[in-house]
């Protein structure tokens, strides 16, 4: 199971890579297209879609290795039982909140595909297609979770406890 869920973060993270790269080849396109007289009509509606799946898609991935920003000021300054309650708190608080967000984000993506939803730009995308970005990453980040509420629960590290001690490690190693 450990394999398959990690292979879950890590695909997400390099869909939200390829998305990314897939702004920056949208982008070069259009600057390309100004200069040799090509209207590039509806890439930065493109664009935005893929900065939105990017960025929702690449959640779990940035969660798992530390690289989102935390603001633990008060979960630092525990140790021992009260700071592994507060931080079960906190990531039951944050499993239930993002699981809420990607209930109804799927609920958005279903709604837009029975009423047919299209986006508004010169090219008319039905709206399910980049909201499912969306509504993935929101579901994976919401796995994360709680893989990281259970692994707490049955006495382990979070993976994100993991990750900035590795990263402790390696700098006190490149020292």
């Amino acid at each position: 199971m450990r394999k398959l869920l990690d292979w879950l973060y890590s695909g997400s993270g390099v869909l939200a890579g390829i998305f990314l790269i897939l702004i920056a080849a949208l982008s070069l396109a259009q600057i390309c297209g100004r200069l040799f007289g090509f209207d590039a009509y509806s890439f930065d509606d493109f664009a935005g879609f893929c900065m939105a799946a990017s960025s929702f898609l690449g959640l779990a991935h940035t969660y798992r290795r530390n690289e989102q920003i935390r603001v633990a000021i008060l979960v630092d300054r525990l140790s021992g039982g009260k700071r592994r309650a507060l931080e079960t708190l906190c990531l039951t608080a944050s499993t239930f909140l993002i699981g809420y967000f990607a209930w109804y984000a799927f609920d958005m993506v279903w709604t837009s595909y029975q009423i047919n939803d299209m986006s508004q730009g010169l090219v008319a995308v039905p709206l399910w297609l980049p909201q499912s970005g969306m509504a993935l990453g929101l579901a994976i980040m919401a796995i994360a979770l709680l893989d990281d509420l259970i692994v707490l629960r049955a006495g382990g590290t979070p993976s994100y406890l993991v990750a900035e001690r590795n990263k402790k490690i390696a700098l006190s190693e490149n020292l």
